[in-house]
């Protein structure tokens, strides 16, 4: 049963507000046409001093033109892996009013051979993503030197 205090306090509830502000125009966001197109945008924005040394997932956000809304750092771990929680990915996208996503991690050893966790990751986001109507457009695998577009090897 709610105490008269609990009640007399319901109108100081925060009111929560979505704001979405970009200081890019529109004109000047990245287009994305294809995987090596994403493999590109994604080693200008990868530290250079850490692709090699441990793995980072990332989702490079887009708008209804494959318009780069921005990338976000979904997570960073060890040598062999990284956790990734599925609301992370779809919060960000939310917030920034993707329509589409594309995930993007790297693999330190420079094999981009996808392993089974990368291929249940991509199922998860692919299925989360379509209840939302957020679609996933590709997962990247990337090194330094080459990528594995799970897209151009038909495994999305």
């Amino acid at each position: 049963m709610e105490t008269s205090k609990t009640l007399q306090n319901w109108n100081q509830v925060i009111e929560i507000q979505l704001v979405y502000k970009t200081k890019v125009k529109a004109s000047q966001r990245p287009y994305i046409s294809c995987s090596k197109s994403v493999y590109q945008l994604a080693l200008q924005c990868w530290n250079p001093n850490t692709i090699e040394f441990f793995e980072e997932f990332k989702i490079l956000l887009l708008n209804q033109s494959n318009k780069v809304l921005g990338m976000y750092e979904v997570s960073s771990g060890g040598i062999a892996g990284t956790s990734v929680d599925i609301r992370m990915i779809f919060a960000a996208a939310i917030k920034a009013n993707a329509v589409s996503l594309i995930i993007i991690h790297n693999h330190p050893s420079g094999q981009v051979k996808p392993s089974e966790a990368d291929m249940q990751i991509t199922r998860k986001v692919k299925e989360a993503g379509r209840i939302m109507d957020i679609t996933l457009l590709d997962h990247l695998i990337i090194t330094p030197e080459t990528y594995y577009s799970f897209v151009d090897e038909g495994a999305l």
